[in-house]
């Protein structure tokens, strides 16, 4: 009897309980996941605080040239009267690209108000119709200014009534 009391014993140590192994087994994967995790995000942080070759570059090379202010009633249907105001900047790679094209920025400001007027309230719904504007905006105005290229559209002020 004494020894069949030590085999239980014994048998008993040697099985944990299945809620001990899971339990084990979950702090193991959120131990892995969090350090993956802080990983990935310091790696991004460092790459930033040290600067990426070529975002950084990228950064400092464009330049900001600035439209006026451009004020157009939009397409109406059904008589409601509508306007937007819109303030654009381009940007462009570099300054040899921005002082070549400003003797173009009549034909440039001429392709917008031409396509704004066209343009009507269910045209600017949403975040989807602006960058629809965006990109119709800098495809004209890398036709009008062709061969030099503008990089985006930058809109600093959009107000439509």
């Amino acid at each position: 009897m004494a020894a069949e009391a030590e085999i239980a014993e014994v048998e008993g140590k040697k099985k944990p309980p299945i809620m001990l192994i899971a339990i084990a087994a979950a702090v193991v994967v959120l131990l892995g996941g969090g350090a993956a995790a802080f990983m990935l995000m310091s790696g991004s942080k460092t790459e930033e605080a040290h600067g990426d070759a070529h975002g950084a570059a990228a950064e400092h090379e464009g330049f900001v040239f600035n439209l006026p202010t451009m004020t157009v009633n939009l397409n109406a249907t059904g008589g409601n009267a509508a306007f937007m105001k819109l303030t654009v900047a381009l940007e462009v790679a570099n300054e040899e690209v921005m002082t070549e094209i400003q003797p173009r920025m009549a034909k440039v400001i001429d392709a917008f108000q031409v396509y704004l007027r066209e343009l009507r309230l269910s045209d600017l719904e949403g975040s989807a119709g602006i960058y629809r504007l965006k990109e119709e905006l800098r495809r004209r105005v890398n036709l009008a200014i062709f061969p030099q290229q503008v990089d985006a559209i930058l809109f600093k002020e959009i107000l439509v009534q």
